[in-house]
């Protein structure tokens, strides 16, 4: 890229970094200290409010850069990360926000553990959360060392893993001083600047192709050098049969996994009450909705306007199709137009990492000092307080999301998010289901639940393709390949299920009636709800 790009997109980094920390410090010169406050922002959010927050947490590096450079790299296939993502609000509503809302506190499980025995569940629940979460933060520290290293003019490892480590820096800032109100206003700033953003660049994709859609897609099918295949399922997932178990594993994934993201749960305990919740979950899928329907106009005009050898030769996985796309959309390399739009869409899609990895690092750490530290500190002597505990286990959350964040750089950013979607509903979706539903969950259920879904997924991660095995694998010269499908959800997902299931049945603990009777009570009425 030329000096201007680079000078450009620096000040509007620059730019949006000041106004983020401007925000983190005057919260944190305002706040009570109170673990309310630092948790969930006082629960004074309104529903409009959380709704641009979650839509801001929600909308990744995955979304904007993975998800646009799939569809530009493999059109049809592509597109069902949208189609998964944006379904997946469906699920949250109807059954999840807000009864999560009158059953919890500040972390998912805060509603396991209103009914169980709180140590036990808390640990295995914690544990997961935190997995959960890392998983997450490492496509984010993907997506932003790919995005700079294209701005500085190359894909130069320095770049990337300055980059990684800025960014971890960064968001153990935001978290630490500033706590859920501090991020939550990130969060929305952020949301408002990326579907401006998006809806500038769907116009003018629009723009070039006179409004004919149908124009768009035949093009982008040309230049593909695949033809017709370009719109049809196969390209990807359509190969064998291992592809097409892949195919539904990833989409189990996507689906089920939303409701048990632990950054997503805990911004329902921003708001007042369940009803705010409830609204908060409409104005989100309005806003990620129509968000998912620009990012498949944008992936279309990556493979029709540059074309995937231009997408594949910057980078290999696809996540830089968009900022090249704005450049072209402007003018091109060396125009003003160019220059400016490549540096606002690089400079945005900056925030969205910085923003969405401050959400997952704040749910993290509250995952290790509400649940993990609290349940396994000496009750003698006097207790650290749990607001402490929490921003240091920000620090460490950031550790080890850049350390894995250096390992995984070669990989789309869309793809290491299904996996950690398929971590969240083999784990924690079975446990937060049967915790509300089932009148007979035990507490040998929740953790068997929590722990048959964690460790499968893990596993065959790690013996999966993504791992080992293949010449795109993080580690190419091992070989430790022993389950052939790149997404685990097929399998540990149901095995989550299968152990709460197996769990409880097996138990000798006989069912609290009159808890089960007050949280039903309490999820479906919002009587006793924090």
């Amino acid at each position: 890229m030329t000096e201007e790009h680079q000078t450009l997109a620096l000040l509007l980094f620059s730019a949006f970094v000041a106004v983020t920390l401007g925000i983190t410090t005057w919260v944190s010169r305002n706040r009570r200290g109170s673990a309310e406050e630092f948790y969930a922002g006082g629960r004074l959010f309104s529903p409009m409010e959380n709704g641009f927050a979650i839509a801001g947490d929600y909308m990744s590096a995955a979304s904007f850069l993975g998800v646009t450079g799939l569809i530009a790299l493999f059109g049809y296939d592509g597109l069902l990360y949208v189609v998964g993502f944006l379904v997946a609000w469906l699920v949250v509503l109807f059954l999840v926000a807000e009864l999560v809302r009158n059953c919890g506190r500040f972390t998912m499980a805060d509603v396991v553990a209103a009914r169980m025995r709180e140590r036990p569940v808390r640990i295995a629940a914690g544990t997961s959360s935190v997995t959960v979460s890392v998983l997450y933060l490492v496509a984010q520290m993907v997506g932003a060392g790919s995005l700079v290293a294209l701005l500085l003019g190359g894909t130069s490892d320095a770049a990337q893993d300055w980059t990684v480590i800025g960014v971890g820096a960064l968001m153990v800032i935001y978290v630490s001083l500033g706590g859920m109100r501090a991020t939550t206003w990130i969060q929305i700033v952020k949301a408002v600047l990326l579907l401006g953003g998006t809806v500038v660049l769907t116009a003018l994709v629009l723009v070039r192709f006179h409004g004919d859609v149908d124009r768009l897609l035949l093009t982008a099918a040309e230049r593909s050098g695949h033809g017709a295949a370009f719109l049809a399922p196969g390209l990807k997932y359509g190969g064998d049969w291992t592809a097409r178990f892949d195919f539904i594993s990833l989409g189990l994934a996507l689906v089920l996994g939303t409701a048990g993201l632990p950054h997503i749960l805990s911004r329902f305990y921003t708001v007042p009450t369940a009803r705010a919740a409830r609204r908060s979950v409409v104005w989100a899928i309005g806003l990620i909705g129509g968000f998912y329907l620009m990012t498949i106009v944008l992936g279309f005009g990556a493979a029709a306007i540059l074309g995937p050898d231009a997408v594949r030769g910057s980078n290999a996985a696809g996540n830089t199709a968009v900022p090249l796309l704005a450049l072209d959309l402007g003018g091109g390399a060396g125009s003003t137009g160019g220059t400016v739009l490549f540096a606002i869409v690089a400079a945005v899609a900056f925030a969205t990492i910085l923003a969405v990895v401050a959400g997952i690092t704040l749910a993290s750490s509250a995952s290790v000092a509400h649940d993990l530290y609290a349940s396994l500190r000496r009750r003698r002597g006097k207790p650290r307080s749990e607001v402490a505990v929490a921003r240091v286990a920000a620090v460490g959350v950031g550790v080890v999301a850049i350390a894995l964040g250096l390992l995984a750089r070669d990989l789309n950013v869309a793809f290491l998010v299904g996996l950690a979607f398929a971590v969240a509903a083999s784990a924690n979706l079975p446990v937060l289901l049967y915790s509300l539903f089932w009148r007979g969950f035990t507490t040998r259920g929740a953790v068997w639940a929590v722990y048959g879904g964690l460790i499968p997924a893990v596993v065959l991660v790690v013996l999966s393709p993504v791992v080992s095995g293949s010449p795109d694998s993080l580690f190419p010269g091992v070989d430790l390949q022993y389950f052939p499908l790149q997404n685990p959800g097929l399998v540990s997902i149901p095995l989550g299920f299968l152990a709460g299931w197996l769990g409880t049945v097996t138990s000798t603990e006989v069912p609290d009636e009159a808890k089960h009777a007050e949280t039903e009570v309490r999820s479906l009425t919002g009587a006793g709800a924090a």
